[in-house]
């Protein structure tokens, strides 16, 4: 099994500092770099696009750079144009499925970034930065780079260091902006990757590097894994420091023995953390215990239960445990701290897998009458396949359907069972 385990320790990550280091692993780059100039083709405005590779030195250590020229004219082009572009790029040239497949991922993802920022829809969105021929230059090359290596087949594996975010304040299209960037920090909020601010005040990632690095999926690993070392490569960007190198350094090898079974599975694409908190009590009524469930059910918790129990005095009393996002664990012990009254609440994190879902929206026919319902569909991504867990009706819809028909919600499920099957075998 081949691997690249991307040491960010003295970078951070940007998409050409990023196709920089990847070049680095073929031995020839001139026909990725001719067909890159290409673009400049397929997007309005572009007058000039030079692309070469060159050899700098940082911290005395010999690395790539591209040297990327740009004249363009217009700055502000919508998701429609990129979108276009990458799409006659990708129809052009030779890319694999898998590999038109990222590009696409990629280009979503920072659309989806941006639009969920400013709360828009993607279409209305302003991309400012983003809009300018580069962002394609460096999808499309990592892309092709990857594809060229064989890194979107099953038989390879990524591996990422910890990712310094850098610090400090940047100053943006809509003004001056904390470090990382909003659209940075999107990208990075669901994904597996190890984070830490520092260890300088810039910014080192960039949202188009941060979109690459985790439609990669790498998986954490504080040092290089074990793997037969074929070739080690360097890249920089464009800004230079006096005492931080700013070079990612990629290690390409073969793995010694496979990775362990529970990295390669499906499901580990969806582990995340969470946070657990948990207090006794034994001196609180039902209706205190009742009005605080009723309390964060309308908070953003993503559990909680009440176990009975007997505490150390021998008095029946209830366990309570909350599991919510880590970043919002001190607001809930706080709130349950003042709510009950408990003197301590014990929190600490674990890992859970959460997969997929989503809501459709079906009408069942009952006695001649029309009602429409939702319906929950789990499901799991495994490549390009999808196994779907379980079709589920909403319990509330079906709730409201028994009150008007004065059907039990059991004999509801019966009229139901069509649908499911359809919505079932739709969605594999």
């Amino acid at each position: 099994m081949k691997s690249i385990y991307f040491d960010l320790t003295n970078s951070g990550i940007s998409g050409d500092m990023l196709l920089a280091s990847l070049l680095g692993l073929i031995p020839d780059t001139t026909q990725i770099l001719t067909y890159l100039k290409d673009l400049k083709k397929k997007l309005k405005g572009v007058s000039k696009l030079e692309i070469d590779l060159r050899k700098v030195k940082r911290m005395g250590i010999e690395t790539n750079k591209l040297e990327i020229i740009i004249e363009e004219s217009k700055m502000h082009r919508s998701p429609e144009d990129l979108t276009n572009a990458l799409e006659d790029y990708l129809y052009e040239k030779d890319f694999s499925n898998q590999a038109k497949e990222f590009a696409r991922k990629v280009l979503s993802t920072l659309f989806k970034a941006e639009a969920e920022v400013h709360g828009n829809l993607i279409e209305n969105i302003h991309l400012h930065e983003l809009s300018s021929v580069d962002t394609l230059i460096d999808i499309l090359g990592v892309t092709k780079v990857i594809d060229a290596i064989g890194g979107f087949g099953t038989n390879f594996s990524f591996y990422c260091s910890e990712v310094p975010l850098g610090g400090g304040k940047i100053k943006s299209a809509h003004g001056i902006l904390p470090i990382p960037a909003p659209a940075t920090v999107k990208i990075l909020e669901k994904s597996n990757l190890l984070l830490k601010g520092g260890p300088i005040e810039t910014e080192l990632v960039t949202p188009t590097g941060a979109a690459l690095l985790v439609n990669l999926h790498p998986i954490f690993s504080e040092f290089v894994p074990a793997m037969n070392l074929l070739k080690v490569s360097y890249g920089t960007g464009q800004n230079e420091f006096n005492a931080f190198s700013n070079t990612i350094r990629l290690f390409y090898g073969e793995m010694k023995h496979l990775m362990r079974s529970n990295e390669l599975h499906p499901l580990s694409d969806y582990v995340e953390e969470v946070c657990i908190l948990e207090t006794a009590v034994d001196d609180l009524s039902g209706e205190i215990l009742g009005n605080f469930v009723n309390i964060l059910g309308n908070e953003d918790i993503l559990d909680i239960q009440i176990i009975p129990s007997i505490t150390k005095k021998n008095r029946p009393g209830h366990v309570i445990k909350i599991i919510c996002d880590p970043s919002h664990s001190y607001d809930f012990i706080l709130k349950t701290l003042r709510e009950l009254g408990t003197l301590g609440v014990r929190f600490y994190s674990s890992k859970r897998v959460c997969i997929d879902r989503k809501i459709v929206n079906e009408k069942i026919e009952i006695n001649g009458k029309w009602y429409e319902l939702n319906f929950k569909i789990s499901f799991i991504k495994k490549g390009e396949k999808t196994e779907v867990i379980n079709v589920k009706p909403e319990f509330e819809d079906l709730s409201l359907i028994s009150k008007e028909t004065s059907l039990t919600v059991r004999e509801i499920l019966f009229y139901c069972q069509n649908v499911i099957e359809m919505l079932y075998k739709n969605n594999l």
